[in-house]
């Protein structure tokens, strides 16, 4: 995530386009919105390891009625529109060996959710990972 930050201001401007720009403003912001959004959520719940905290509790309001991993989304939201603000293709390049990443973060994670919240299983079917599921 360094190299990735750091790409944006050192590797800039490998394409010069207006709607870089905005797409890119739009899409850091939303990363932002939905990254605080998370953590307020969570509250004490919150940690930077993987494996719940002891004593933690199921969270399913606000934004994790949506996705199961709003942290994760907001990471990859903002990192790509960092590298579209800075119209770098190395930041770009970066951002993008992220979601392989946070895919096999949050697979380990599920695995320790499951194991520590009974309802998990249930939860998991009705919300998706990443984006909100399409319900008919």
């Amino acid at each position: 995530m360094a190299a990735q930050l750091a790409a944006g201001p050192l590797l800039p401007a490998t394409w010069h386009s207006p709607g870089s720009l905005v797409a890119g403003g739009v899409l850091f912001a939303l990363g932002g919105i939905i990254g605080v959004a998370g953590v307020v959520q969570l509250g004490r719940n919150r940690t930077p390891f993987p494996r719940p905290r002891p004593g933690s509790v199921l969270v399913r309001r606000g934004v994790y009625r949506w996705c199961r991993h709003p942290l994760y989304v907001s990471v990859l939201l903002a990192s790509g529109g960092w590298a579209l603000l800075f119209q770098s293709a190395a930041s770009l390049g970066l951002a993008a060996v992220l979601i392989p990443f946070f895919i096999a973060k949050a697979r380990r994670e599920e695995v320790w959710l499951r194991a520590t919240f009974p309802d998990y299983a249930d939860y998991s079917r009705q919300v998706g990972p990443f984006f909100p599921r399409l319900r008919r």
